[in-house]
């Protein structure tokens, strides 16, 4: 009770006598009594579920953490350091990996991406610029799974199982079963572009130092992108701040068995830091601005689309019509070819995984597992210029037969990788079949 009475006079004090933003202040009364357990996580539920919460305080990270230039330091980096064609996609495909642990949307690591991509392009024969073209969409797409903030599909994902099952995948667990996946898909998918679009002295050719300071543009597609600094040279504050927090956060939530705060909350706590006066990157009203909030209601809404599948028994229903037998080859090709007729990723895994939830109840078989190859199936969405956002960004890099020759080739890579791990690797991780 004093506590909360010593909360909520202080907000009041900063309201009344202080410049700071009323929204930011209230926010902040309101992690520190979730902290300290005055209110109950479900309290978010009033404006919103835990899944709405965890996206709103990603996105704002999100934003505080490009600000500071810090994704963008480590991309360019990491490329300027290839001295070959083949080594120049790799540690591309490496650098898009690492920024699925900052931007927790595959649309915005595209537009982080594309100044890089501009920069480079510049420095290339037609024939490779192509090739990376094809390369930086392909990879943010399938690495996505890396982390559970990594699309909001994973998260619909989440709240399906728990209310189907009343237990879903958390962080950590997440990333222990979906890093080894992105990982090995950045690299092959390397390995696939190089094969498609380049020649076997394209691959060997040397390639000419690239220059830091020419990476990554100031502005690009109309979005600001803060110029990274050498990469050797010291960390700025502000990007110390943000790996700071960034780190925090992901230790938090790998260690949620231990202390038990929702990962809602934690990411609350970082977003409240991440936008502080003086000890932030950014501002509240300035992280608002980059929420995508249409994608917010629509995520909401086809996940209550697919709550209401799964209790309604209409999920059931349709399960019912497809035989259990070879059934996880079946989710994975399923899922795989879904976006050939549902353009949204949040989309399909909101009716997919309503589906997939019975049909593995009916066949004795873990939920969890198969939608988990579902929804890392369902990242592939690489066949036409409009089967994703990022793709979509990069369409003056390449030609629409580029993607198709790609798709040919990929999309049974992929479906073979998500099988091999839903079968052999993670069964071991925690994640059983059965």
């Amino acid at each position: 009770m004093i506590l909360t009475l010593v909360v909520f006079g202080i907000a009041v004090v900063l309201w009344v006598c202080t410049p700071l933003d009323d929204t930011f202040v209230a926010l902040a009364a309101v992690v520190a009594l979730l902290l300290f357990g005055v209110l109950p996580a479900s309290s978010l539920a009033l404006l919103g579920g835990s899944t709405t919460w965890l996206l709103i305080a990603a996105f704002v990270l999100a934003c505080g953490v490009t600000a500071s230039g810090l994704p963008a330091r480590l991309a360019s980096g990491l490329v300027s350091r290839a001295r070959s064609v083949r080594g120049l996609m790799h540690a591309s495909a490496f650098a898009l990996l690492i920024t699925a642990f900052f931007v927790p949307s595959t649309s915005g690591r595209a537009a982080l991406a594309l100044p890089i991509f501009v920069a480079l392009r510049g420095h290339l024969q037609p024939r490779v610029a192509r090739a990376l073209g094809v390369l930086f969409p392909s990879v943010i797409l399938l690495t996505a799974v890396a982390t559970l903030v990594g699309a909001g599909a994973h998260l619909i994902t989440n709240s399906l199982l728990v209310g189907a099952t009343g237990q879903g995948i958390g962080f950590g667990q997440w990333l222990l079963l979906g890093l080894p996946l992105a990982v090995v898909s950045a690299h092959v998918t390397a390995e696939v572009v190089l094969w498609l679009f380049t020649t076997r002295g394209d691959r060997s050719a040397p390639l000419a130092a690239l220059d830091d300071r020419t990476l990554p543009l100031e502005r690009v597609a109309g979005r600001t992108i803060v110029r990274a600094p050498k990469a050797l040279a010291a960390l700025t504050r502000p990007e110390r701040t943000a790996l700071a927090i960034v780190l925090t956060v992901s230790t938090a939530w790998l260690t949620e068995p231990w202390h038990h705060l929702p990962p809602e909350v934690v990411a609350l706590t970082g977003a409240i830091a991440i936008t502080a006066p003086r000890l932030g990157t950014t501002t509240l009203n300035q992280a608002f601005k980059e929420i995508p909030w249409s994608l917010l209601l629509f995520m909401a809404a086809t996940t209550m689309l697919g709550t209401a599948l799964v209790d309604s028994g209409a999920a059931t229903l349709l399960a019912g019509l497809i035989s259990p037998a070879h059934l996880l080859p079946t989710v994975i090709a399923v899922s795989l070819c879904a976006h050939l007729v549902i353009q949204s990723r949040s989309a399909r895994s909101s009716v997919l995984i309503p589906i997939v939830i019975p049909l593995a109840l009916a066949a004795g078989m873990n939920p969890a597992a198969l939608a988990f190859a579902s929804t890392a199936a369902a990242g592939f969405c690489h066949t036409f210029t409009s089967s994703a956002k990022p793709v979509a960004l990069f369409a003056d890099a390449y030609r629409p037969k580029d993607l198709l020759r790609l798709s040919a080739v990929l999309a049974p890579v992929t479906g073979l990788l998500v099988l091999g791990c839903a079968a052999l690797l993670w069964p071991h991780l925690g994640l059983p079949l059965k």
